[in-house]
């Protein structure tokens, strides 16, 4: 939750009109449960998702529900196939944490997904996502030149992409 790249985008993106919830996930700081090494994680998405809804209820928010991951993270949103979402941004995905049949929905499903990945990515190279998700519907990938995992120093460029993708998901 507190990462360079989450800590970023719940910076900026509010300035472009877009509200953010961000959360740890089970176990992690001070968050209850234990975790199930991506398992269950999923269901904490949805939890968030539910908490997103009823906040934007409450405030008369109304707009696309664009569902933005990091790392860990990014598996966890790819993985999460739920009707209230238009549209999956996932940045650095593993794909490792869930089995690959976990993410065959999403991949099939037309609503857009967009993955950014980094071009020097210490865990997984772009052109391994790229294969694995070459059939993937409705999916975008955009590869950050001199980025690792972490995208230090280049932050600035998955928060202009973030931004543009959920702009693009409102029409404007």
């Amino acid at each position: 939750m507190r990462s360079i790249v989450i800590s970023a985008l719940f910076e900026t993106l509010p300035t472009f009109g877009i509200a953010c919830l961000r959360f740890n996930f089970r176990g992690v700081e001070e968050s209850e449960g234990t975790y199930a090494e991506g398992r269950d994680e999923p269901l904490d998405v949805v939890a968030a998702l539910d908490a997103a809804m009823s906040a934007a209820s409450d405030a008369d928010i109304v707009g696309p529900l664009a569902l933005i991951g990091w790392s860990f993270g990014a598996d966890m949103a790819l993985a999460t196939d739920d009707g209230r979402i238009t549209g999956w941004l996932g940045i650095a995905p593993p794909l490792r944490f869930r089995p690959p049949s976990a993410y065959a929905a999403i991949g099939a499903d037309a609503r857009p997904k967009f993955l950014v990945l980094a071009a020097h990515d210490e865990f997984r190279p772009p052109e391994e996502i790229a294969t694995e998700t070459r059939g993937w519907r409705a999916t975008r990938i955009e590869v950050v030149a001199g980025a690792s995992h972490f995208f230090v120093g280049r932050t600035d460029r998955v928060v202009t992409l973030a931004s543009d993708f959920v702009l693009s998901l409102t029409g404007g």
